[in-house]
């Protein structure tokens, strides 16, 4: 791919342009890069400025940074100024990627199974060994990958793209502009089961999930995870929730809008969380609860009763049997208060000492 100049970049994505000559606009970028380990031809950026010593060192063209940093940035070479680097960088790379991955014509494999009674958008594309089932609907311009299986009555809004192998299951919906990746499962049965007890041989009686699976507009869905149908209702997300790898989202599961969640997070079922929450890796919700908006949830916490203000929240507990976990569980809840009884226990005994030692 051929290079572009620093006038290009600011041409599609604005930003002001702070330079050592005023032929700066004209400097070659070939790729884009972190500033560790940049060419004379790499863009980089400073979003963090725990990183700002690299700035200097850095051999990188040109540097995009905050209006604190420009003077600095410039001094060293050509710096593209605006008050949001990380969203810039975000910006360019989605520039950069359309230039280099132009998509390829739209097209329907020959080896596609496509249902007669399934309905196809202008400018589909579906690739090699994709089934289509029964009355299921792609909106204009979707791309469905090789080997996907869209179940019967599915629906995949317009521009949606789906990676290799994704499976959407019967009557599931998936919204416009999304970004499904490989291996991720929608729709498959929630675990549901009824105990048949002593006299059944302490079986387990299966629930058949009625419910089915509903994803708003522009939501990304991370390699390998799985979101289940509903019981009853649905589980639903909600516009612009950004999923990573190998995250599992039980039956009827609600998550609000522009909500994040981190690689191998696990959320039990009729949970309800709010929007524009972020739930770093590994996390653990129990079932049934409601978090509310603006909950930023730790890596690897374990949210076991619901959450009712906006805030941060953390916390790693070790097992042990339940009776003594709850009781060390009820233990730590009041720790800071018996610190506090036992700071003014030490105050009241060294004031008594004093008076003591004086008479």
């Amino acid at each position: 791919m051929a290079a572009v100049t620093l006038a290009e970049v600011i041409a599609a994505l604005g930003g002001d342009l702070h330079g050592a000559s005023e032929s700066a606009g004209q400097v070659l970028i070939e790729r884009v890069g972190p500033l560790e380990g940049a060419t004379s031809t790499t863009l980089s950026f400073l979003a963090n400025p725990r990183y700002q010593s690299q700035l200097a060192t850095s051999a990188a063209a040109c540097v995009i940074v905050a209006p604190a940093f420009a003077e600095v940035a410039a001094q060293r070479g050509p710096a593209i100024v605006t008050a949001d680097p990380y969203l810039y960088f975000a910006r360019l790379t989605q520039w950069w990627a359309a230039r280099v991955r132009p998509p390829s014509p739209a097209r329907i494999h020959p080896s596609a199974v496509i249902d007669p009674s399934a309905r196809l958008g202008q400018g589909v594309d579906i690739g090699p060994l994709a089934v289509i089932e029964a009355e299921a609907r792609i909106g204009d311009g979707a791309r469905i990958g090789a080997h996907c299986v869209i179940g019967r009555g599915a629906v995949v809004g317009a521009s949606t793209r789906l990676a290799a192998s994704v499976t959407v299951g019967f009557d599931c919906q998936i919204g416009e502009r999304c970004i499904i990746h490989s291996g991720v499962v929608i729709g498959a049965d929630g675990f549901g089961f009824a105990p048949t007890g002593a006299a059944g041989g302490g079986r387990w009686e299966k629930i058949e999930q009625l419910g089915t699976v509903r994803i708003g507009n522009e939501v990304e869905i991370g390699a390998n995870s799985c979101v289940d149908r509903g019981a009853l209702d649905d589980t639903v997300l909600e516009d612009g929730v950004k999923i990573d790898n190998l995250v599992q989202i039980a039956h009827n599961v609600q998550i609000g809008r522009h909500t994040a969640i981190a690689g191998c997070t696990a959320i039990a079922g009729s949970t309800r969380i709010g929007a524009h929450c972020t739930i770093a890796g590994a996390a653990n919700i129990v079932g049934h609860l409601t978090i509310a908006d603006h909950v930023n949830v730790s890596a690897a916490t374990l949210i076991s009763r619901s959450i009712h203000k906006p805030g941060l929240y953390s916390g790693v507990f070790p097992f042990d049997d339940n009776a003594s976990w709850e009781k060390n569980a009820a233990t730590l809840r009041n720790l800071h208060a018996l610190r506090q009884r036992v700071q003014g226990l030490e105050k009241a005994l060294e004031q008594a000492q004093e008076k003591k030692n004086s008479s």
